[in-house]
Formats: structure tokens, C-alpha cells, sequence
């Protein structure tokens, strides 16, 4: 009998700012996973008792700056891996992975890049890189896996609100397509992209210039998973309104249901 495990992913942009949303939206959705980024905490600093209190046990990845990840789960964590363990971890607290209900789950939050002509642009690179690296020396595609998290790369051009006002700048280059690809490669589905075949459909907007009421957005936050999982999804969402209301995150939530056999 094939069951459903509904895993979510959402950069925060501060957990400190967006608890309060991050409560009522687990209320209301009750995702079995979700994969958070940009929780900008420390470890202790963690709201471990909230999230126990709604049902889910947590795991988090953070030094109080900029970064962070974190996995909640109400169908168990176990085996929890913080960081590459190698020099990838100088870019911050970006990646952590655990098994939840027999899936292993991996939260990640990309670096960003600056411009193409960056240090920081070269790292981003290495860091995906790095995660092709690791899910080939760690898993077969025959495993059920996902990687859920802020890419910052659009797939392709369906995943921009206009093309000709990306060219030359981050998110959006061959070379970083090529490196998301390269994960695609190893045995990982969009499975968003494989439910919508339409452009328009954004998870991140810009706060300024009112981007998020004009469209004006990028579908930058993921929902990767091996052919196992990701063949029997039939119901995947960008759940729009919760970058509606006060102190929204810049970003929405994206959740799938994926099939386990």
C-alpha cells in the first residue's frame, strides 16, 4: 500500500521574526517534514519546546548569524548530520540531514553568489558541487531521498517573472543551472516542475517596488527527490498566502506529497 509523507521547505528569513507564522502555518498544514533555511539562530538559542509542543521534534544547524537549517518532523529524526564535515563549511551553516519516516530529508540553503564575477560566486559553485558530491558518496538514486531547500538558482526561464531582467547577474547562469542539473543528473526530480509545466509560478519576491502583488518573482526554493519518491506525486503547492499579511518572509512555502511504497 503506497503511503504519503507531505515534506514542506520554507526559508524563514529569521525564525526569531516569523515564528509566530511558522506556529500558525504548521497548525493549519500539518506537513510531516518541514525543511526551514535562513533561521538566523543559534543552536541553544532554538525554539525546540515550541515546535515539541505542536508535535514535532526538531533538529538545527546555526551560529546566530546569518544562515541556519533546521529539519522538524513528526515522523521521527534520526541521524542527524550537521555541515560536509570538509572546507565547504566555511560558507556557514548550510546543510543538515535526517531520516524521517524511513526518507532521509536534507535541508539546504545555498550560498547566494553576489555577481558572476565573485569570490563568492566561485564558492556557490564548489558548494553545489560539494552536495552532488556528497548524495553520490552517501546514497544511490535508488534511495529514498530529498533535498529540500533554498537553491538560489531558477531551473530555467519559467522560473523568472522576465528573463531579459536577469542576464548577466546570479540565479539564473548556465553555469548554475549546469550545477543544479548535475544533481538532477545524479537521480533527483523537480517534482514541483514535473506536477506544472507553467511558467509564472514563484516561491521568492523581492520586498521592494511591491514585487509580490505585480508577479515580479523567482522560483528559487526546491523540492528535489529521488525517482522512488518522486514518480507517485500527484499534489505539489506553493502556498502563496503565507507570504500575504505583516512581517511576511520574502519567501512561501513549498509542499509535496511524495509516495512511499
Amino acid at each position: 500500500m503506497t503511503e504519503r509523507l507531505r515534506v514542506a521547505t520554507w526559508n524563514v528569513n529569521s525564525l526569531t521574526a516569523r515564528m509566530p507564522r511558522v506556529e500558525e502555518w504548521l497548525s493549519t498544514v500539518r506537513p510531516d517534514v518541514l525543511c526551514l533555511q535562513e533561521t538566523k539562530q543559534a543552536d541553544a538559542a532554538f525554539p525546540y519546546g515550541a515546535f515539541e509542543a505542536l508535535g514535532y521534534e526538531a533538529a538545527h544547524h546555526g551560529d546566530g548569524r546569518w544562515n541556519g537549517v533546521a529539519i522538524v518532523s513528526k515522523v521521527g529524526l534520526d541521524g542527524v548530520v550537521s555541515g560536509f564535515g570538509t572546507e565547504l563549511d566555511a560558507e556557514g551553516t548550510r546543510l543538515i540531514a535526517a531520516t524521517c519516516g524511513g526518507v532521509r530529508v536534507h535541508s539546504v540553503y545555498v550560498p547566494n553568489g553576489r555577481s558572476l564575477d565573485s569570490e563568492h560566486f566561485t564558492a556557490k559553485l564548489a558548494w553545489l558541487a560539494g552536495l552532488r558530491d556528497l548524495l553520490a558518496d552517501r546514497h544511490q538514486p535508488s534511495d529514498p531521498l530529498v533535498v529540500c531547500g533554498d537553491f538560489n538558482v531558477a531551473p530555467d526561464d519559467r522560473d523568472v517573472w522576465d528573463p531579459t531582467q536577469f542576464e548577466g547577474m546570479t540565479h539564473v547562469s548556465p553555469p548554475e543551472r549546469a550545477a543544479l542539473g548535475a544533481l538532477l543528473d545524479w537521480g533527483l526530480v523537480d517534482v514541483f516542475r514535473s506536477c506544472y509545466g507553467d511558467g509564472g509560478l514563484f516561491s521568492w519576491w523581492d520586498y521592494r517596488g511591491g514585487s509580490f502583488h505585480q508577479g515580479r518573482g523567482m522560483r528559487i526554493d526546491l523540492v528535489l527527490a529521488t525517482r522512488p519518491l518522486a514518480d507517485g506525486v500527484t499534489f505539489a503547492l506553493v502556498d502563496r498566502n503565507a507570504r500575504k499579511g505583516e512581517k511576511p518572509s520574502d519567501h512561501a512555502p513549498v509542499l509535496a506529497d511524495l509516495a512511499i511504497d
